[in-house]
This record gives C-alpha cells, structure tokens and sequence, in this order.
C-alpha cells in the first residue's frame, strides 16, 4: 500500500531535514484522532500492523536521491544521505483495538517519528475501505472526474496544487488522479505535495511545514515566542526557500501580530487551513499594507477542504487584491463515490533537548479543529490572551 519511502507529504521531508539541523536530540509523540467516530471491523489492529511492519523494508533508491536532491537544491546533501540510511521502525508505533475503536500512538526522537503522521493515514483509509467491503467507482470514472475538476479550475483561472495523499482512498487511486492532472491540467495543475508521485509523473513536489514544527517550538520556548521562533528557525535552516508560512496554528491574530516586517518581506506568503477564508484574505491584505507591502506581490496558499464552489467564492473575492493558489486534498483523491474519513494524526507531547514531555496543542480558528488537552489550551488562550477564535 506504500509503494516508496518518498510515498509521504513534502513538507515531512522539509521539516525532518530541519529537525535534523536543529533538534537531533528532541522526542515527540503522536496521537490518532478518530474526527469522524468510524466504526472500524474486528481485526483491523491487526491487519494495520501487519503492513506497518513492511514499511520496515523502504528504502531510498538511487534514483530517488537523485531527483529529490535535483528537484530540491535549497536542502543540504548531507539530508539525502541520511535519509538513505533511514528505515521506520515499527517499534516506534502501538497499534490497540477495543471493540470497533483503534488507537494508536507513535513515540521517539523527533527526527524519526516525524515522517510516520502521513502513510498511517494513508494506511488507515485504504484497510478501513477494504475490510468494510466498500466498492468505489471504477477507474475509467476516477480519472473523469479528476480530468473535469482540473478543467474547470483551469477554466477559473487558478493554479491547483493536489495535497490528498493523508486521506486518500488508495494508493491506486491517488496515482490515478495525479496521472490525470498531469495529463490533462496543464496551466492550472502545478503539482503535488506526495514526492514519490511527484518522481513518477514529473512534476513538482510541494509545501513547506505543518502545525507540528510551530507546537514543538511552543513546548521548548513557550507559546508567546513560539510563532516568531518557528518562522525564525524556518528561515535560518531555508535562506528564503520555502517560503510560504502556516498562520494558523495559535489563531491567525496571534500569527500576524507577530509576523514581523522582516519576516513579512521574507516569506513569499501564507498558507489559510481553518477558519472563514475571506475574512483571512482581509487581515492578510491589511497586514501587507500595514507593512507597505503590495499585497500583489504576495501568495495566500488556501487549503481548508476545498471543492470548486470554495475555490471559485475565494477566486472571485480575492482576485486583483491578492496572489493565490490552492492546495487541494480529499476531494481530489478519495472522491470515488464514498464517505471519505474524517481522521487526523497529531503531535500530542515533546520532550525538547534537556527538557520534559510537555503537552502541546493547536489553536486554529474554529474551535472543532483545535487538538490538545483541555488545561493546556485554557492555559494557551490565557498567555495569548485569546478571548475566542479567529478574533
């Protein structure tokens, strides 16, 4: 079901390079969040540790290497021999079922555990689909509809990144769907956040970081400098490379408050995933201005469980005010006739160098996407003097 060491989100790759640089010595652990209640059949437990252990076998290859380190010149040689010598280990995960509910929970040095978040997912979804019997639309429909939606939103005149490999409803599927917005996209489709995929349909891998490197930096440096610190640190490891910033991890007001003038003209844009997307493209527009920044010179990354009709209100709103581009994720790769998963994967403690495991959480800007227990999140609102979201 994981055809590549390279079957994994771009940006855990991006994030593992610079854990490697600045934190070898930190630890993390994960929790699996079942978002959607799903009913998982007798057995699954099982059937999931049973492919965790053959993720034991991936390698990096040597052409692999060779097109990550050609494709991405920013990140040091050094990171592409080490992830050559890297292999999961299963060890690191523990995988409990009682009755119809799984939990999992992976825990080790940060630098290791960070790339398991993205193929558990995948995993998840596609046994989940195959020990529930359900049948999804044959091939020839799958590539249809990727082929229509890709057309359409070249037609709108947006550019489509595809960002589905987390929830997909298989591997299958998803190279299906990247094979036919390779095909059939051209000046709208601009590439995929799976690297594996992105070797094998030529096209460009794409992200940055997730909500993760900001919770760490909150567990070693506090919440108030966490924002500042994680973009500080993004910036020292990529010298302006991958440069667009996740703004919504302790609430964007908290985000842009400490989003500098030297880190706004840095960083080529930010990246909107919860909350009212509109209302996030104004505080954007306003911030640049503030700053005497043309907010045409920038880049809003929407990626909050788009379809069509959120992309078009979006495109129509905030074109000729602001760039924009999309990230696109289960509507692309797991819209085969089924209820896709409602499932996440998150940091839930980080024990930083000569430290403690210490609780961390996410405060985006709808209240049903935050993680974490409820002390610390109180205990967070209280130190950013968060009074509600997304205000």
């Amino acid at each position: 079901m994981i055809h590549s060491i390279l079957d994994n989100d771009f940006y855990k790759f991006t994030m593992q390079h610079a854990v490697v640089k600045l934190f070898p010595k930190a630890k993390a652990k994960y929790q699996f969040i079942n978002r959607g209640n799903h009913k998982f059949p007798d057995g699954f437990a099982h059937r999931l540790q049973v492919v965790i252990d053959e993720l034991a076998s991936l390698q990096l290859t040597r052409q692999e290497k060779l097109f990550f380190a050609t494709s991405c010149p920013y990140i040091d040689p050094t990171y592409f021999d080490f992830l050559q010598g890297y292999r999961y280990d299963p060890d690191e995960v523990q995988v409990k079922q009682r009755g119809d509910d799984v939990h999992i929970v992976v825990e080790g040095y940060w630098y290791r555990t960070i790339l398991w978040e993205v193929p558990l997912m995948s995993l998840i979804c596609e046994l989940y689909y195959q020990l529930a019997g359900q049948q999804r639309q044959p091939d020839d429909q799958v590539t249809e509809t990727a082929r229509e939606k890709i057309e359409k939103y070249r037609e709108l005149g947006v550019t489509i990144a595809e960002f589905g490999t987390r929830r997909r409803h298989s591997y299958g599927v998803h190279q299906q769907v990247v094979q036919a917005l390779t095909q059939f996209g051209e000046g709208a489709f601009i590439g995929t956040s799976n690297v594996h995929l992105a070797m094998r349909y030529r096209t460009k891998p794409i992200g940055t970081h997730a909500h993760e490197w900001f919770m760490f930096h909150a567990a070693k440096y506090g919440f108030k400098m966490a924002t500042l610190l994680g973009l500080e640190h993004w910036s020292d490891v990529y010298r302006g490379d991958l440069g667009i910033a996740l703004s919504d991890t302790y609430t964007t007001d908290v985000f842009f408050s400490q989003f500098d003038k030297k880190l706004t003209k840095l960083f080529d844009g930010v990246r909107h995933d919860s909350g009212d997307p509109l209302t996030f493209a104004d505080k954007a527009i306003r911030h640049y201005e503030q700053k005497g920044i043309d907010p045409m010179s920038k880049t809003i990354i929407f990626s909050d469980g788009l379809n069509y009709e959120k992309v078009a209100r979006i495109a129509e709103y905030c074109r000729g005010r602001i760039g924009m581009s999309f990230g696109i994720g289960t509507n692309l790769t797991n819209d085969v006739g089924l209820v896709p998963m409602n499932l996440v994967i998150k940091m839930t403690e980080a024990f930083p160098e000569e430290a403690q495991w210490t609780p961390v959480i996410k405060l985006s800007d709808e209240s049903g996407k935050h993680t974490g227990d409820a002390g610390t999140i109180a205990l967070a609102k209280q130190i950013l003097h968060i009074t509600s979201y997304g205000t």
